[in-house]
């Protein structure tokens, strides 16, 4: 991993959107072993979806790992394969609580982690798992990034990119990883492109396809945006597939530049 502070112009970015097996983490893995394959050189960040090795399913008891556990391990050997950072969450175990935890490991094995604060009460997620209380920004080749799981998306607040005593905003990139339902797939377009603008920061989005064990179709629309808005790249609905595409650290300084919106926020203290 790059020195902190040292910023690569170019970010390269893969994005997965693929089906996932129901609760079969074996079957998940040995997919993703495939879809990654080849990859090492051709991309700096890898993003799967939220639960990638389950599905979003409430069976805490049954399909929990602790971490560092199985899948973890699998994350730093793909990282290492790869060289570079993959990112997705998994349900956690921790002293007898469950949390729809993304992980976050880079090339060199270190890893971080972020408990999804905002937990979907209309399928009960909040009887099942305990949410979050501390965002996490880490920080890439120079990039500052902000990981969030799914509803989070439905929440500005959470997102907020706020300046620091540098007079330099929190973050330059959001990550969400989703399995977001096609039915909702207007909302989760449209607030994608909302938190890009209003934070100026690239927003990278990573949605599931295929139906769940609970009958719920995912379209995917899977994407990368910049901070005016605008599509870099998004994916076919539907279709497993990988997308790439690569963001530009001087796109982002410039149209800060160019338009300071951020010096204008409010200020606020996050109570959780």
């Amino acid at each position: 991993m790059d020195k902190v502070g040292t910023i690569t112009d170019d970010l390269r970015v893969t994005i997965v959107q693929s089906e996932l097996h129901w609760e079969d983490k074996d079957k998940n893995l040995e997919m993703f072993d495939k879809l990654l394959s080849g990859q090492k050189g051709k991309t700096d960040l890898i993003v799967l979806p939220e639960m990638f090795t389950t599905g979003f399913t409430m069976n805490t008891k049954a399909m929990a790992e602790s971490t560092p556990g199985l899948t973890l391990e699998w994350m730093k050997q793909k990282a290492a394969e790869t060289d570079a950072v993959i990112t997705g969450s998994i349900i956690a175990e921790e002293v007898g609580k469950y949390f729809n935890r993304l992980l976050w490991v880079n090339p060199d094995g270190s890893w971080e982690k972020y408990d999804k604060r905002h937990l979907f009460t209309m399928v009960g997620e909040d009887q099942y798992f305990t949410a979050g209380t501390e965002r996490l920004v880490v920080e890439y080749k120079g990039w500052k990034i902000l990981p969030l799981v799914c509803y989070d998306l439905r929440f500005p607040v959470w997102a907020r990119n706020k300046k620091q005593a540098d007079g330099q905003p929190e973050y330059n990139v959001m990550i969400y990883v989703a399995n977001w339902p096609e039915a909702r797939k207007q909302p989760w377009k449209k607030l994608l492109l909302a938190r890009a603008i209003e934070n100026q920061a690239f927003v990278i989005a990573a949605n599931r396809v295929g139906m769940d064990r609970k009958d719920i179709t995912y379209s995917g629309d899977s994407a990368v945006i910049d901070p005016y808005g605008e599509y870099l790249a998004e994916s076919e609905p539907g279709k497993e597939q990988l997308l790439h595409t690569t963001i530009s650290y001087q796109t982002l300084i410039d149209f800060r530049k160019k338009f300071p919106v951020l010096n204008d926020g409010d200020g606020f203290e996050l109570l959780v």
